[in-house]
């Protein structure tokens, strides 16, 4: 079915398609269009369910109301609820978000970037993936505006807002050795950008701290592009072959969602035959029995902010780089049980 168009719309008004272009795109008193006419060709455009097509606006006003959102996995619990918020507080502005995930592959990034740059996107919101660093280098030299997400790159200063990750795993590692927990395994991912890096920085700097022991024996790093069942697999020999492990933190939520399928076809009982913590909640996280102990990410506030430095980059408001810092929260559940009821007692 034809969409309406401009055209369709001025005929049925008895105007010109150029007055109810410059009504549509809210510049009726800049050309001196009276109320009245405004006001009909509006009533007719909603009436009508009149949609512009947002590549025709862009060549004519250089803005097409979209921002290009680009993401690890869409799939994944922290992803598609920063993604949701995203859209909601975009939606305020009147701006629609076109997104995409990476998977953390640089092909896929490039590909997006592509796709995003041919839609004629005002702004992107990035998650970059390893050696992204000519494309973003390429937005910055552009000028577009741009906030990264999660994760910056220290060698192309950048607006960026992120968690403060050396703080959360410190947290979460001081806890445990608080509890009493002493032999902590470290699983996380063979990813060396800045956001793991500084997870492994906060956590063994507590371990230190404390003057804990974190044998490289203890510290197991899995593939990103491991299968689900490569994964397990892998998280349950490591477990197997640390039988006087006590406690194991994991640095990412669907690593810790492995961990618990691991430790079940183990036969272990979290809490009581060995305490668990990970980065980022989730839903899981809080429904399981025992509920399982994290470092939370504010989302909305992570969402709120992306948004808001990015407007203010698109509307020129701030030529300063913004760098926004955020604390995680440890939220203390009930996979630390054991050593928790034994100090409580």
């Amino acid at each position: 079915m034809k969409g309406i168009s401009i055209k369709d719309i001025a005929k049925q008004a008895g105007v010109s398609p150029t007055t109810v272009s410059f009504v549509l795109n809210g510049k009726a008193r800049e050309k001196r269009i009276s109320e009245q006419v405004s006001k009909k060709i509006l009533k007719l455009a909603a009436k009508l369910k009149y949609k512009p097509n947002q590549l025709a606006r862009g060549l004519r006003t250089g803005k097409t109301k979209t921002i290009g959102l680009i993401v690890e996995d869409i799939a994944n619990h922290f992803w598609a609820n920063v993604a949701k918020i995203v859209e909601e507080e975009a939606d305020k502005y009147g701006y629609k978000v076109l997104y995409g995930s990476t998977e953390d592959n640089l092909t896929k990034a490039r590909g997006l970037l592509e796709v995003l740059e041919y839609r004629q996107v005002d702004g992107y919101i990035i998650t970059p993936t390893p050696n992204l660093d000519k494309e973003i280098e390429g937005l910055k030299t552009a000028r577009k505006p741009m906030v990264l997400m999660d994760r910056y790159l220290p060698q192309i200063p950048t607006n960026y807002v992120m968690v403060n990750n050396f703080q959360g795993a410190y947290d979460a590692a001081e806890y445990l050795l608080e509890l009493g927990y002493n032999k902590i395994a470290y699983i996380t991912t063979t990813s060396e950008q800045i956001q793991m890096k500084e997870r492994f920085n906060g956590f063994s700097a507590a371990m230190k701290a404390h003057k804990a022991a974190l044998p490289r024996k203890l510290v197991k790093k899995i593939p990103f592009t491991a299968s689900n069942e490569e994964a397990v697999n892998q998280i349950s020999s490591f477990i197997e072959n640390n039988p006087d492990l006590e406690a194991i933190f994991f640095s990412t939520n669907y690593l810790g969602i492995y961990g618990i399928e691991s430790l079940k076809s183990l036969g272990k009982k979290i809490g009581e035959d060995v305490a668990m913590v990970s980065f980022d909640d989730h839903d899981l996280f809080r429904l399981h029995t025992p509920g399982i102990t994290c470092v939370s990410q504010p989302i909305h506030e992570i969402a709120r902010n992306l948004i808001q430095v990015l407007m203010d980059e698109l509307n020129q408001d701030s030529q300063q780089i913004r760098q926004v810092v955020l604390p995680a929260e440890l939220v203390k559940r009930e996979s630390c049980g054991k050593h928790l009821k034994a100090v409580a007692g």
